[in-house]
């Protein structure tokens, strides 16, 4: 598995103030690449952590990540596309394809998809988020019983939460525990082959406002796009 990161996505997860030092911040943060190394290893597979750098990143910031993941038994790679375009990413693809030859692979799943809908979650919110409770509002719990009907209840579980957290809170950074997550739906997507249950205050995509842009969008009769700008 590649897990790509960044120096200020990092040092966003320490910050306690806005003009905090990034350095010390990313000291604080890293402990949320930490969680996602953990997770991943669960898996039974290698993780290559793919380090995205930027012009301001230092190389004490870059070699103290560098550190932290050779710890957790991660390989590391600093991957410059962002500058260098395919070169950039040499490294990178090195340390994938060296990986790929050291690492035995041992994949394994957390849940056994016959399980319940209900413990699936739970399983996945106690093993990747760290929550110790997971609650199901009224709609979700309908949702349930709904597709236990559709006898589509043994399918595997997509969880749309925010990207700022391992909870369904944005202002709980780093890598929070001990606290609970509340899933307030659950949709059944039939043709992808996956229940996605909506965790705290979330949107899924399109996110389309009520009268969407393409609504405009026309060809006239002369083949001429209308309605794009």
């Amino acid at each position: 598995v590649v897990l790509v990161a960044t120096i200020r996505a990092l040092a966003y997860n320490g910050l306690e103030s806005e003009n905090e030092n990034r350095t010390e911040a990313l000291k604080r943060g890293i402990v949320n690449l930490e969680r996602h190394i953990e997770n991943l290893q669960k898996f039974g597979v290698g993780v290559v952590v793919a380090l995205n750098t930027f012009s301001n990143d230092t190389s004490d910031e870059i070699n103290f990540v560098r550190e932290y993941c050779e710890k957790l038994g991660a390989n590391f790679a600093v991957s410059e596309v962002w500058a260098r375009g395919g070169d950039g990413g040499i490294d990178l693809a090195n340390k994938i394809m060296a990986t790929i030859n050291s690492k035995k692979s041992d994949f394994r799943v957390l849940y056994d998809t016959s399980d319940s809908i209900e413990n699936k979650i739970t399983t996945i919110a106690k093993e990747i988020y760290r929550a110790s409770s997971v609650s199901f509002s009224a709609k979700a719990k309908k949702n349930i019983e709904q597709i236990i009907k559709l006898k589509q209840d043994k399918l595997p579980i997509c969880i749309a939460k925010t990207q700022y957290s391992f909870s369904d809170d944005p202002k709980k950074l780093g890598a929070p525990t001990d606290f609970e997550i509340n899933i307030r739906e659950i949709k059944l997507s039939a043709g992808a082959g996956f229940l996605v249950a909506l965790a705290g205050d979330i949107m899924t995509m399109p996110g389309l406002p009520k009268n969407p842009a393409a609504s405009e969008i026309d060809i006239d009769n002369e083949g001429k796009i209308v309605g794009l700008f």
